[in-house]
């Protein structure tokens, strides 16, 4: 080969690099403003007081924040009556998180140790760590008392996803009142069909609380099955109520749940719809919700209730009817793990 002919291939080497080059600051420079764009068309967003207890103002929803930008994932509020308007960030990041009776339950990530992981934190009204406990899984649930003195949370210890059949989940729940935790719901006797049953393969999540602040409802799953159980704190005890109930989440006056259901013929990996459950008569209502939801519903009132699904952001969250009427409307984008307070 000629040194004339090698010049010329390094110098057409070198062009092809170069263009390379540009065009790869051109794509990043698009995707750049393609993300200003996001966060210029999203919600305004500014650092501020978030409480947990009522304010003046009235009615507020506390939540995760999924809007693009400096407080992505803290705690943030709005009026109950204006979800769309300016936000208020806390500084407090969450995974998961509800909020009742001036308490608050977050799932984050803790980062203080040689190994990271993730650790439930108890928040006081206003937003100040109470207790914090270990977590030995991936977060996906948390719920509150009305009366804020129990929490719960449910993670994954094997598994990332409800869909399919291969997880294994925790479920802990903690007394305020006495600092008593449990650290596993799999410690209750099991009451199944009216009699004690003991399996390895029992897993718990999804715990709702009733207003007695004794009372919960949660989901069982075992052998492949799903089952709907009402809890008794103090007898330490789970009962099953009916079969294909996952996820429950129970109305403000403490007669419905609903919860996700499995359809057949869906597909595996969008397997549900939710369903309202008269909890006296047994009765089970479809809600008009044609989409897949791998969420716990939160209830505003008695009737109507929120969820997340997919958004451009993470998640947005949608109102529905309780009762079966009506469709779902867009409640906020970019938010999650909603609790509506006062």
């Amino acid at each position: 080969m000629t040194l004339q002919r090698r010049i010329l291939i390094f110098a057409t080497a070198v062009t092809l690099l170069a263009a390379v080059g540009v065009l790869a600051v051109l794509r990043a420079s698009s995707q750049a403003q393609e993300k200003g764009r996001a966060r210029a068309d999203g919600p305004r967003i500014s650092p501020g007081t978030v409480l947990l207890a009522p304010a003046e103002g009235g009615r507020r929803i506390v939540f995760r924040n999924m809007a693009w930008g400096p407080h992505r994932d803290e705690l943030a509020t709005v009026p109950a009556d204006a979800p769309q308007g300016a936000r208020t960030a806390s500084g407090v990041s969450c995974l998961r998180f509800h909020a009742a009776g001036g308490t608050g339950i977050c799932l984050q990530a803790d980062r203080s140790g040689v190994q990271d992981g993730y650790k439930a934190v108890v928040l006081d009204a206003r937003l100040k760590e109470v207790s914090a406990h270990p977590l030995l899984g991936v977060p996906t649930r948390a719920r509150v008392s009305p009366g804020g003195h129990l929490v719960a949370w449910t993670v994954f210890v094997g598994g990332d996803s409800y869909a399919g059949t291969n997880f294994s989940t925790r479920t802990s729940v903690l007394d305020l009142r006495t600092g008593r935790l449990d650290a596993s719901l799999e410690d209750f006797t099991v009451l199944k069909d009216g009699k004690p049953y003991r399996s390895a393969d029992v897993n718990f999540w999804g715990v709702t609380f009733a207003a007695d602040e004794r009372t919960f409802y949660a989901t069982l799953g075992t052998g492949g099955r799903t089952h709907l159980v009402r809890g008794d704190l103090a007898e330490r005890t789970v009962t099953t109520l009916r079969e294909n109930v996952e996820c429950p989440s129970l109305s403000p006056d403490g007669t419905r749940v609903v919860f996700k259901k499995r359809v057949p013929d869906l597909p595996a990996e969008a397997p549900w719809r939710l369903y309202a459950l008269d909890l006296a008569s047994g009765t089970q209502t479809p809600l008009g919700e044609d989409r897949s939801v791998d969420d716990q519903v939160v209830w505003t009132d008695d009737r109507t209730v929120v969820y997340s699904l997919p958004g451009d952001f993470g998640a947005d969250l949608y109102a529905l009817p309780a009762d079966g009427s009506g469709g779902p409307a867009r409640l906020m984008a970019s938010a999650l793990a909603p609790a509506f307070l006062g």
